[in-house]
């Protein structure tokens, strides 16, 4: 299988469309609908979320509040929050996944990849040994053994004291 088209995705990725605001933007705005987005964290100008459409379980964002376009946009808070976000996500993910490595990084453009363009986000994926199997090598389709509820409630207990909200 070459391409899955999915154009139920454009809405999420377009945030509903031509014209509308960046998704990123709308869930950074919408404080308390934290756990109908997926937000596992909120630090002072950033937010940490799960990517709703993810590679693999745990993947997750690093987003600030304010539309950015790249690193060098970010304020020096912005940018020493989110690496220290980047360093609680990285534990996060070993202790509430269980995983054995991690990816990481940005798209800048479409061109690299961004499906959201114009707000700059840190991409955290969980990795264990034998997560892609012939589905996503032969078929070029992912596979996820568990559900973003899963994911959220292993997770959110990493940034409340314990506890899920």
């Amino acid at each position: 299988m070459k391409r899955l088209y999915a154009p139920w995705r454009r809405e999420y990725v377009t945030g509903g469309g031509a014209g509308a605001e960046c998704v990123l933007c709308l869930i950074g705005s919408e404080a308390g609908s934290d756990r109908e987005n997926y937000v596992l964290h909120r630090e002072g100008p950033v937010f940490v979320v799960l990517n709703r459409y993810p590679y693999i379980n745990g993947h997750l964002m690093i987003v600030p509040l304010r539309h950015v376009p790249d690193l060098s946009g970010l304020s020096s808070e912005e940018s020493e929050t989110m690496m220290s976000l980047m360093a609680r996500c990285e534990g996060a993910l070993a202790k509430g996944m269980g995983c054995m490595g991690m990816n990481g990084g940005w798209n800048l453009g479409s061109c690299a990849g961004a499906g959201i363009e114009g707000h700059i986000h840190v991409h955290m994926l969980p990795r264990w040994s034998g997560d892609t199997n012939f589905m996503s090598t032969v078929g070029s389709t992912r596979v996820l053994s568990a559900s973003l509820d899963d994911s959220y409630s292993r997770l959110v207990p990493f940034f409340n004291g314990g506890k899920e909200e």
